[in-house]
């Protein structure tokens, strides 16, 4: 499935395609679901929006996909510079480069230099990564989002 809960695009999109599933009741259900959360997420990207608008982000993760998370980001604003997966499948790629801004910088299984070098060159305002890289980041003072799987 291709659902995906992170950030206010997704959410909407992806209750949409379960209620798709379902009849008219459960969808008119999940259409007051949508409209009740709406102001609060707006409220969120209305807050954080004006300081991150154009702002680059730079992804790489391990078993959570990435493709599930730049919304999230461009949702506030954000551009995605850089992505990449630290295991994936040539199909993980093919259904990732669809959400991809056209200018991003794929990267697989990267090293630490690796990922440091693509980071000299795509001078991300953010980094969102694993564990292992936070220290990689801060020694580069580049702020950090640490994201798990279960984010």
């Amino acid at each position: 499935s291709n659902s995906t809960f992170f950030g206010p695009s997704k959410i909407r999109e992806s209750l949409r395609k379960l209620a798709e599933l379902f009849d008219d009741s459960i969808k008119e259900k999940v259409e007051a679901v949508i409209a009740k959360y709406d102001a609060q997420m707006q409220a969120v990207i209305d807050e954080y929006r004006p300081r991150l608008e154009g702002k680059k982000v730079m992804l790489y993760v391990g078993g959570l996909r990435p493709r599930h998370t730049i919304n999230a980001y461009e949702d506030l604003g954000m551009i995605c510079v850089g992505s990449g997966y630290e295991f994936a499948h040539s199909d993980d790629y093919d259904r990732t480069a669809p959400e991809m801004p056209d200018a991003t910088v794929v990267y697989d299984d990267a090293s630490e230099l690796e990922l440091e070098q693509f980071a000299h060159v795509l001078k991300p305002d953010l980094v969102a990564s694993g564990i292992k890289e936070k220290y990689l980041f801060q020694k580069m003072a580049i702020p950090f989002r640490q994201m798990h799987s279960w984010d």
